[in-house]
C-alpha cells in the first residue's frame, strides 16, 4: 500500500513552495511520520550531489534535511540548469543527458518523461508514509498543461490533493488564489483542496472576512496564514533575487568576536550556479557579504569571491566587459584576498579549452592561477573529503572542467598561489574548522582585526532554521486537516469555477 502524499503548488513562482514544503516535512518528520520530498522537475542553477553521485536541485536537498533522510535522485528526478535565454541541460535521473532548448522540451521530450517521474513518486510512496511533493511556477500555466509534468499533470496521474500557497505580501493573492482555480480543467479542480497564504503582515482577524468570501467563492477553505519572517528563503532555485534575501544575507550581521568586521564582495557573474557557497560566511558573526558587478565595489572587500557559473566563458567576458577581470587581477597581485569556486576557479586560470559548453575553443583565462582547464563532455560528479589548512573538509563537485594544476601550493582539488585560492569544491566552507582557518588567513591578509567565533556551527544553523520552518506549519496551519488530506485525499464534492481551462 502506498503512503499518502500532498502537492503544494502556488499561484506564482517564489511564492514560497520550496519552503512551505520545507516546513510541513520537518512538522511531519517531528510528529514520527517517515516522510520524503519530491519535486517532479525543478529548474535551477543551485544543485548538490547526492551519495551516490546524482545531480539534483538543492532545494530538495535541503528538504530531505528537512525529513532527516539522505537525499537521492528519485526526489527529484529531473533538473533542468539554464545555459542562456533560450536553452537548459537536462539532467535525468541525476546525470546530464543534453542541451535543449524550451520548445524542443515542451515540444515532446517533457510528455516522455512523465512515466520516469511516476515511477520515481511511486518508489518513493511505497517506502515512506507520506510524500510532500512541490510544484513549479503556477498550476494554471494553461500554455504549458498539455505537456505538465510537475503541477496538475502528476497530480492528476498520482491522485494527490494540491494545496495552493499564495504570497499575499507581493499584493492579489485573492485574485492568484480564484483564477488559479478558475483556470483549471473540472477535473484537476476536484484535486484542489484549498489555500494556504504565506507571508502575512498584520492582525490576522483583519484578513478573515476575505477568507470567508473566499471560501464562498471557490467552496475551498484556507489551511493556514503564516506570518511574514525573516531569512526563511533556504536553498531556493529561482535564481539570485531569491538568494539575496535568503537564510543568512536576510538577517542582521552579528557583532563581530574582533574589533573589525570582514567585508566579502561575490562578482555576480551570468548563470551564477551554487552561490549559496557564501551562506557559510555570512553564517559567521562579522562578516558581511554582498554581491557586486562594478570593480569598484570591490576596492574595500577584503576577500573577493568568483563563484560557480553554467556559463564559465561568457563569465570571463562579463568579467572583462566590467572591467572586474582588471580588478581581479590587481587584487591578487597585490596580494589581497580572492577565492575561485568551481567556474570561478577556472576563470582565474591561464586559458580555458572549451569545446563542450560554450563551444568557443581555446578562451585565455585570467592567468593568476597556473591552472589550465578542458571541458570534458562527461561531467564530473563527487563528494570528496580532505585536509586543507590543517583542518578536515569535506565538499560536492558539479563541473565540465578537468583542470591541469601547474604549481601553486596544492588546496583542496586545486591550489593557491600567495593570497589567491581556487577549487572545484562546492560545500567546503560548511566545514566549520576549515572555515574559521580560511578565514583567519583573511583577516590577517587583509590586515583586519577579525577574529571567527569559536562555536558558529553552519550545521547547527540550517537546523534552527528547518525548525523555525516546521514551526510556522505548526502554530499556524490547521495540520489536522493537513494531515487528512496528505492521509486521505482532496475533500469530495468540490465546486466546479468557471470559465475551467479553455478547449
Amino acid at each position: 500500500m502506498n503512503g499518502g502524499g500532498l502537492l503544494v503548488a502556488g499561484t506564482t513562482s517564489d511564492a514560497g513552495k520550496s519552503v512551505v514544503t520545507a516546513g510541513i516535512c520537518r512538522w511531519l518528520v517531528r510528529q514520527g511520520v517517515k516522510v520524503a520530498p519530491f519535486k517532479a522537475q525543478n529548474m535551477s542553477l543551485n544543485s548538490f550531489v547526492t551519495r551516490e553521485g546524482a545531480e539534483i536541485g538543492r532545494a530538495q536537498a535541503m528538504q530531505a534535511q528537512a525529513c532527516r533522510v539522505e537525499p537521492t535522485a528519485l526526489m527529484n528526478p529531473v533538473l533542468l540548469k539554464p545555459g542562456g535565454e533560450r536553452s537548459s541541460q537536462v539532467v535525468l535521473m541525476g546525470r546530464p543527458v543534453g542541451e535543449m532548448s524550451a520548445r524542443g522540451y515542451h515540444g515532446g521530450r517533457q510528455e516522455r518523461l512523465l512515466g520516469t517521474v511516476l515511477d520515481c513518486l511511486e518508489r518513493l510512496r511505497g517506502t515512506y508514509d507520506a510524500v510532500i511533493c512541490e510544484g513549479a511556477g503556477s498550476p494554471a500555466e494553461i500554455n504549458l498543461r498539455r505537456t505538465d509534468i510537475v503541477n496538475m499533470g502528476i497530480a492528476r496521474n498520482a491522485g494527490l490533493p494540491v494545496l495552493v500557497v499564495g504570497d499575499i505580501d507581493r499584493g492579489g493573492v485573492f485574485a492568484s488564489f480564484f483564477g488559479t482555480v478558475a483556470l483549471l480543467s473540472p477535473e484537476d479542480q476536484a484535486l484542489v483542496a484549498g489555500f494556504l497564504v504565506n507571508k502575512f503582515r498584520g492582525d490576522v482577524s483583519l484578513l478573515e472576512p476575505g477568507l470567508d468570501m473566499l471560501h464562498g467563492l471557490t467552496g475551498r477553505r484556507t489551511y493556514g496564514v503564516l506570518p511574514f519572517r525573516h531569512g526563511l528563503g533556504i536553498d531556493e532555485e529561482d535564481g539570485l533575487r531569491v538568494s539575496l534575501r535568503g537564510t543568512v544575507r536576510e538577517s542582521v550581521v552579528a557583532a563581530p568576536v574582533g574589533e573589525d568586521v570582514l567585508r566579502v564582495a561575490v562578482c555576480a557573474v551570468p548563470l551564477m550556479s551554487n552561490f549559496t557557497d557564501v551562506d557559510a560566511l555570512a553564517a559567521e558573526p562579522g562578516v558581511v557579504v554582498r554581491f557586486v558587478d562594478r570593480p569598484e565595489e570591490l576596492a574595500d572587500a577584503d576577500l573577493a569571491v568568483v563563484p560557480g557559473t553554467r556559463g564559465t566563458v561568457r563569465a570571463l567576458e562579463w568579467l572583462r566587459e566590467r572591467g572586474l577581470a582588471d580588478a581581479l587581477r590587481r587584487r591578487a597581485a597585490e596580494g589581497r584576498p580572492v577565492l575561485g569556486i568551481c567556474g570561478g576557479f577556472q576563470v582565474l586560470g591561464e586559458h580555458i579549452e572549451d569545446d563542450v559548453e560554450s563551444r568557443r575553443g581555446r578562451v585565455d583565462g585570467l592567468g593568476v592561477l597556473p591552472v589550465r582547464v578542458r571541458f570534458a563532455r562527461e561531467k564530473t560528479l563527487t563528494r570528496p573529503s580532505g585536509e586543507a589548512l590543517g583542518e578536515p573538509v569535506e565538499g560536492y563537485e558539479i563541473h565540465h572542467g578537468i583542470a591541469e594544476v601547474l604549481g601553486g601550493e596544492p588546496f583542496l582539488d586545486g591550489c593557491r598561489v600567495g593570497q589567491t585560492w581556487g577549487t572545484h569544491w562546492h560545500g567546503s566552507l560548511e566545514s566549520d574548522a576549515f572555515r574559521r582557518a580560511f578565514l583567519r588567513e583573511v583577516a590577517r591578509a587583509a590586515g583586519r582585526r577579525f577574529v571567527p567565533a569559536p562555536d558558529t556551527s553552519f550545521a547547527a544553523l540550517r537546523e534552527e532554521q528547518l525548525d523555525r520552518l516546521g514551526d510556522l506549519i505548526e502554530q499556524h496551519a490547521d495540520t489536522d486537516a493537513l494531515w487528512r488530506l496528505i492521509e486521505s485525499g482532496a475533500p469530495t464534492g468540490l465546486p466546479f469555477i468557471p470559465p475551467g481551462a479553455p478547449a
